[in-house]
């Protein structure tokens, strides 16, 4: 039988007051004091330089915060895409990661251990084939995007020779101008501007065989990728995408063997990239170095260089406007 109404209201108000003391005793205890987050020296992103037998090799970290004392975050090794880390142990102003190999040699887990030291990191990289080799970082600049008054087009290629490019080390270069054509006609060495730049605008048209493969690097730090979408990569790895970083909103490539066009801005760090006439990279932040880039130092200006390991690749049209 349902207890009327009016006798509930009696037996809450007659329910007696149970002293705090009492609930302790119980076993039921307050919430904890809240530990302090120590995370904080550690995260951030980190411009790296690997010092290697044969110089400098660039690299990147980024290191977040995820929950209540996780961290996450990603990493771009000397060449390849940025990938993610799972998790990183920060004690002791040292943090610690390892990540499967992605395009290194040998099946061991790529291993970073380095200390924190304010805005400064000074470690070790464990590579796949055990290889092991000091780096030092530093925070990675802001390089906000500003007002910017543009200066005069520059035509970077004469459309009869290789006046203001040069072949990077790396293998022998198979550059040469063919009919005004910048042709690249077997993989070997990249080519790169002989001068450097800061914000530009760049417009540049470019070609690729069947299943080709290439990229444009910005500052010669940023790949902005060529490739035959038949291929069937992932979207950051895609015709029109910032590599390993940012995809394009939508797929505007035409088929192998025909001209298309880049158009690209970058301010600071934010890029937009028009291809072929469609704006598929809108004012985005790259976040750092391509793998495969020619340094780390984020907030100096750099060459453009076209990357002509990966197989034959042709380019036409090539204008830079630079910043005043």
């Amino acid at each position: 039988m349902p207890v009327p109404a009016e006798r509930f209201t009696h037996m809450k108000r007659s329910l007696p007051l149970v002293p705090t003391a009492f609930l302790l005793v119980a076993g039921v205890a307050p919430l904890p004091a809240q530990q302090p987050d120590t995370r904080g020296p550690a995260t951030g992103r980190w411009d790296l330089k690997i010092t290697a037998s044969d110089g400098t090799l660039p690299s990147w970290l980024e290191v977040q915060k995820s929950g209540n004392a996780a961290l996450v975050g990603r990493f771009v090794a000397v060449v390849g895409s940025a990938r993610p880390i799972s998790q990183i142990i920060f004690e002791n102003d040292t943090l610690r990661f390892s990540i499967p190999p992605q395009w290194e040699s040998g099946n061991q887990d790529l291993a970073v251990e380095a200390a924190v030291a304010g805005d400064k990191l000074t470690g070790t990289i464990t590579f796949p084939n055990g290889a092991r080799l000091p780096f030092t970082g530093v925070r990675a600049p802001e390089l906000a995007a500003k007002p910017v008054q543009w200066g005069t087009p520059v035509t970077l290629l004469n459309g009869r020779d290789l006046t203001g490019w040069h072949a990077l080390p790396g293998g022998e270069s198979a550059w040469q101008v063919v009919n005004g054509v910048l042709t690249n006609t077997k993989a070997g060495a990249n080519l790169a501007t002989d001068g450097k730049y800061g914000d530009f605008k760049l417009h540049i048209e470019f070609r690729y065989p069947a299943r080709g493969n290439s990229g444009i690097y910005l500052r010669g730090r940023h790949e902005l990728q060529i490739e035959d979408p038949v291929l069937g990569v992932v979207a950051t790895e895609a015709l029109g995408a910032i590599y390993g970083f940012i995809p394009p909103n939508e797929s505007a490539g035409k088929n192998a063997a025909e001209w298309q066009t880049y158009d690209v801005t970058l301010v600071g760090r934010q890029v937009t990239v028009v291809l072929n006439g469609k704006e598929v990279i809108s004012r985005r932040n790259i976040p750092g170095p391509t793998g495969g880039a020619l340094d780390s130092d984020e907030g100096a200006p750099g060459v453009i260089f076209l990357q002509g390991d990966h197989g034959p690749i042709e380019y036409r049209n090539i204008v830079i406007t630079p910043a005043r």
